[in-house]
């Protein structure tokens, strides 16, 4: 550790500059214009923006003139057209459950074909592991049931004891 012979220094910065105002209150990039960047994104915005704007509402007004159009053939052909509609909707319906089953069902085969590749090498030695953890469960369990079966033995004594006891008395 060493001695510092010099004071320390502390640095005040006043934060009227960072939002554009300078000390006497003027705007500092009052005599900038916009940058080149910003220019060139409203120059290509505009357009593109604008025509998506029309199409959409071109979108809009062709799907209105479409509906006032075709309800009234909607209405006298319902008895056809609704039982149609249901029948498509559920064949769409089962194309897409089928997909999703056989899709659930080939990943499924592939992360079990994964799991054999990775453990196809160590499966001896598993099941070693496996010989000594159930040995070991074993013995706890036996060490249990033992310690079990003396503290039914000793409670079943002093049972007996105080019968014996009140017995006498």
């Amino acid at each position: 550790m060493t001695d510092r012979t010099q004071p320390h220094t502390v640095q005040v910065h006043t934060t009227a500059g960072r939002f554009g105002d300078t000390a006497a209150g003027t705007n500092r990039y009052a005599d900038r214009g916009p940058s080149t960047s910003k220019v060139i994104a409203v120059i290509t915005g505009l357009p593109i923006g604008g025509t998506l704007l029309l199409f959409a509402g071109l979108a809009l007004a062709g799907t209105l003139l479409g509906l006032a159009v075709t309800t009234p053939l909607f209405i006298l052909f319902s008895p056809v057209i609704v039982p149609a509609t249901i029948v498509v909707g559920l064949s769409v319906a089962g194309f897409l459950t089928s997909g999703a089953c056989g899709l659930t069902g080939l990943s499924s085969f592939s992360w079990v074909m994964n799991y054999i590749r990775q453990t196809h090498g160590s499966v001896p030695e598993q099941l070693e592991m496996a010989k000594h953890r159930m040995a070991d469960v074993a013995g706890y369990v036996g060490q249990k049931t033992k310690d079990v079966g003396q503290k039914t033995k000793e409670v079943g004594q002093e049972i007996q004891t105080k019968a014996q006891d009140s017995k006498r008395t």
